[in-house]
């Protein structure tokens, strides 16, 4: 463990609040990556993508960028056009 996951790590541990709204936040941030690499590994750009989706370059980067509030048909149509299949698990 590094020393800024320690510091979240104790953090986390004196502060209930922070640690609520930090594992939430994380999850929100790793949808935008995972969809963001999803993007790139297909060899699309932004650009292509919104083609394709038939919407505007701004709206694929708020999707990658603040993922924090996607509409499930939005994750879905997003992974039809890279060719890629939507899967949903709830834990």
């Amino acid at each position: 463990m590094d020393d800024l996951q320690r510091a979240i790590e104790k953090r986390k541990s004196i502060d209930p609040e922070f640690a609520e709204n930090f594992d939430k936040g994380y999850e929100e941030f790793k949808i935008g990556v995972l969809l963001k690499e999803a993007r790139k590994n297909a060899g699309f750009t932004q650009e292509a993508l919104a083609e394709k989706l038939n919407t505007k370059k701004s709206a694929i980067s708020r999707i990658e960028n603040h993922a924090d509030d996607i509409r499930l048909s939005t994750l879905y149509n997003y992974a039809e056009a890279l060719g890629k299949k939507l899967h949903v698990t709830i834990q």
